[in-house]
Parts: C-alpha cells; sequence; structure tokens
C-alpha cells in the first residue's frame, strides 16, 4: 500500500510538471499568433476561454494566489526584507519571490522526509533506518535552499566579473562616437547578453519610470557583489557629482580592469601546480609505482621464498 501511494505521489507530480509546461506553451503559441498573424481576440473570446480553461485555472488558481497572500501577511517584514535581497543578488531564479522561496523551502521539509522515509521502508530498512532517512532528508530540505542560492550568487559575481571588460570598453567607444550616458547604455543593452547587460536595462527602465540616474545606478551597485563594479558605479557617479568627463573616468577604470583580470590568471596559473598535486599523489604516483617497483616486488619475494 505504502509503495503505491509513493507512485501515485510522483507520478501525480510528473503530470503536473507537464501539465505546467505544456500550458505555457499554448499560451506562447497564441500570443505568437496574435503578433505573427494578426489574429484578434473577439469580446465572446474571454468567455470562451473562460468556459475551455482547465480546473487548475478555474478554481485551484484563485485559490493558490489566495494562499500566497495569508502566507504573506504571516511572514516577518524583515525576513521577506533580507530574504528578498538575497533573491536579488542570485538573480531572482526562476522569477521567485520571498514568498514563492518560503513556500518552496517548507514543500521541501514536508516531501523530502517523507521520500526518504519511504525509500527507506521499501528497502526494509527498520524503524532505525526510516527514521535516519527521514533525518537526511530533513537536512538536505534545510540546507538545499540555501545552498543553491549561495551558488547563483558566485555564478551571478563571476559572469558579473567576466562580462566588466567588455561591456567597459563597448561604453567608452560609444560615449568617445559622442553618444551620452543614455544612449551609450542603451547600446551596451542592445549589443550584449548576460548579467551586467540585464542590470543596466534594468537601470534603464527605472530611469524611465521616474528614478534619477544616481538611484538606479546605486541599485546596481547593491546588487551586485563584486568589487570591480561597485568601484565602476561609484566612479561614474562622482564623476557626474564633480563634473568630470565620463570618457576619461572609463578609460581609466577599463585599463585598471583588464590589469585586475591578467593580475587573476596570473594568480589562478600559480595556483594550478599546488591543486594538481593532490591527484598526482593519490592517483597517479601509485600507480606508476605499482607499475615500475611491482615486478621488482614480486622477484624479491619470490627468491627469499626459496
Amino acid at each position: 500500500m505504502l509503495f503505491l501511494a509513493f507512485f501515485f505521489c510522483i507520478t501525480l507530480l510528473v503530470y503536473g510538471i507537464f501539465l505546467v509546461r505544456l500550458e505555457k506553451k499554448d499560451k506562447l503559441q497564441k500570443r505568437m499568433a496574435v503578433f505573427i498573424k494578426g489574429e484578434k481576440e473577439t469580446v465572446n473570446q474571454p468567455i470562451e476561454k473562460e468556459i475551455k480553461s482547465s480546473f487548475f485555472h478555474r478554481f485551484m488558481r484563485p485559490f493558490w494566489s489566495d494562499f500566497k497572500r495569508s502566507f504573506k501577511k504571516r511572514m516577518p517584514g524583515e525576513k521577506e526584507a533580507k530574504l528578498e535581497r538575497k533573491l536579488q543578488l542570485a538573480g531572482n531564479p526562476f522569477g521567485m519571490t520571498p514568498v514563492d522561496f518560503r513556500l518552496v523551502q517548507t514543500a521541501l521539509f514536508v516531501i523530502l522526509p517523507v521520500l526518504f522515509g519511504g525509500y527507506a521502508s521499501l528497502l526494509r530498512a527498520g524503524l532505525g533506518g526510516i527514521i535516519l532517512f527521514s533525518f537526511i532528508g530533513i537536512l538536505i530540505a534545510v540546507f538545499l535552499p540555501n545552498f543553491y542560492l549561495k551558488q547563483k550568487m558566485k555564478q551571478k559575481s563571476h559572469s558579473a566579473l567576466k562580462e566588466l571588460p567588455d561591456v567597459l570598453d563597448l561604453l567608452t567607444v560609444s560615449l568617445e562616437a559622442g553618444l551620452g550616458f543614455d544612449s551609450a547604455v542603451n547600446k551596451v543593452v542592445s549589443k550584449k547578453h548576460g548579467v551586467l547587460a540585464d542590470e543596466f536595462h534594468r537601470c534603464l527602465e527605472e530611469i524611465r519610470l521616474g528614478k534619477t540616474r544616481r538611484e538606479a545606478l546605486s541599485g546596481i551597485r547593491d546588487r551586485v557583489e563584486v568589487d570591480e563594479v561597485r568601484s565602476f558605479i561609484s566612479s561614474i557617479l562622482q564623476a557626474e557629482k564633480l563634473g568630470i568627463g565620463m570618457v576619461q573616468v572609463l578609460r581609466v577604470q577599463s585599463s585598471e580592469v583588464r590589469e585586475q583580470r591578467k593580475q587573476r590568471a596570473e594568480e589562478e596559473a600559480m595556483k594550478a601546480p599546488i591543486k594538481m598535486l593532490f591527484p598526482l599523489v593519490l592517483f597517479i604516483f601509485p600507480s606508476l609505482f605499482i607499475v615500475l617497483l611491482g615486478p621488482a616486488i614480486i622477484q624479491f619475494v619470490q627468491t627469499f621464498q626459496k
């Protein structure tokens, strides 16, 4: 009976994931048809859509929205602000809000111990094994979401640091060609793709919505935890405040960033022999000793046995 319940839960989970992906694909195709083929929605189409919509859209989605709203009210504001800050530093994976992230944590905290305990019962590990496996599931549920966020933060910081020299060069060339700062940033956004391009695109959108340039650029500095990016943004803000030529500042920043990248590459090259020492000692040297000294040791032992 437990095996059937376990199989039923896994089947429902896979079916739900497949159904969500299918609905997203169907919605994307309809929107593309509106723009490409010129199809227009009639007045009766919303009613027909509601009639043809699935059970999830008509009943479960409003219930899910109310549940998320009530869950958000119970979340402390300080914890929500800290979690939103972490999600911003991680690049908002899957477009998750703090409420979504907390719900995922809660779901993992419930599902993983049950799955691990069910797996232990299928293995007939006994009561102690079920408790041990459930405890392992609880530990994974506690540490996995935060570990995922930390990995996404590191990945975002590494990508931003890698993209910074090229973005600086393109921004400097655009300013030297006579474009204004906003137009140069728009050129960077249109030509580049990545973390910094997305951040500058968000900066431009915030400026269009009424924020000052200083506030929008300070938002980039807060969302990207890379010292070089923060130094670059601070230099732009200081140059704007003091009236210094932006091209000269960016040219100096570009040379400094490239020099720092060269130094990081040299540092990694110097670390390579030390990192290679461990696999050499653990794997390659023992194999060489076995191949080279093995026959001699065998002959030595056979000679003494005679």
